[in-house]
């Protein structure tokens, strides 16, 4: 009977995925989707959080007032994104603190664009044009993903990630016509963020060991060469407006495929960064940790006064 009744769960589920209706948190759902999803959104919620600190290395050092108040907006956004995906992620049965402990022990994976070093502040224009805008081309997508607390969640990100692209794209611009040192340093900036964040997108679709599934689910709505190559002939125009050179030689635009080609990513690098020996890897986790620690008084805090409440609500009660 048990057998029977996992089957009708099972075709009901997979009906209303195909029919493009939303899992909701109290809905059945196979336990491999359920470990899928919070894989993916825990991954998504630690680079959101771990995304702070390259540009929030630069707050203290913004050249202007208002640049140093568009960055401060910036970092809490990335900060409010990571709050909202934890939040969503909970949903499914596991604790803010068990994914926590997943991140520092490393057994947690996030962006591994979060790895490089911001050494200039032209990498804060490329962060913000490069690395978000290859975020909105992947959580565009993402909004129409088959569980309803996560699609939810990315409509907000999504408005959000959108002025993070503006602001960084329009600090490159003024740097690309400032002095020659400054359109150095755009140029600087766009050649080490460039592949870094095409690897964003994840392995080629025959070699990532989650997209098949991901995508029969509906929890991922398209390909990672697809995502990419919509990235690239995006960004390809931007470069000529910005009148940098191309960070690949091998960038020419291809009339029967309708895209641009480029040259192959360094797949080698990728999987040393993602691995954990990137270039801030230790760095970033070591951050985490100190700042999470520092933080625990206020946890702490928290707790005891939820259980004094607690304690007025028996007493009240009795």
């Amino acid at each position: 009977m048990r057998n029977t009744d996992e089957h009708a769960l099972q075709a009901e589920f997979d009906r209303r995925v195909a029919a493009e209706e939303k899992i909701e948190p109290t809905d059945w759902m196979p336990d491999d989707y359920r470990k899928n999803l919070i894989r993916q959104m825990s991954q998504h919620a630690h680079s959101e959080i771990i995304g702070m600190q390259p540009e929030g290395n630069w707050i203290t050092r913004a050249p202007s007032l208002r640049r140093k108040a568009i960055l401060l907006a910036k970092v809490q956004d990335e900060g409010g994104h990571g709050l909202y995906l934890y939040s969503a992620t909970e949903t499914l049965g596991i604790t803010r603190s068990e994914m926590i402990e997943a991140l520092q022990t490393r057994k947690a994976k996030y962006a591994s664009i979060f790895n490089y070093p911001t050494l200039t502040w032209a990498d804060i224009g490329a962060v913000g044009w490069l690395v978000d805008g290859a975020a909105i081309v992947n959580q565009i997508a993402l909004q129409r993903t088959s569980y309803g607390p996560y699609a939810r969640a990315m409509i907000r990100i999504c408005k959000e990630e959108s002025f993070h692209q503006r602001q960084g794209y329009e600090l490159m611009l003024e740097m690309a016509k400032g002095s020659p040192q400054q359109k150095q340093m755009a140029q600087d900036a766009l050649n080490r963020f460039w592949w870094p964040s095409l690897m964003m997108f994840g392995p080629h679709d025959g070699d990532s060991a989650h997209s098949s599934k991901s995508m029969q689910w509906k929890i991922k709505r398209e390909s990672n060469d697809t995502l990419r190559q919509r990235f690239i002939d995006q960004t390809v125009p931007q470069i000529e407006v910005l009148g940098l050179e191309m960070p690949d030689p091998e960038i020419k635009w291809n009339e029967t495929r309708g895209h641009y080609d480029s040259g192959e990513i360094n797949w080698d690098e990728f999987y040393k960064v993602i691995n954990g020996n990137g270039p801030c890897n230790h760095q970033r986790i070591k951050h985490h940790v100190k700042a999470h620690q520092d933080g625990e008084w206020v946890r702490e805090a928290v707790r005891a006064y939820r259980a004094k409440q607690a304690r007025k609500k028996d007493e009240r009660a009795a």
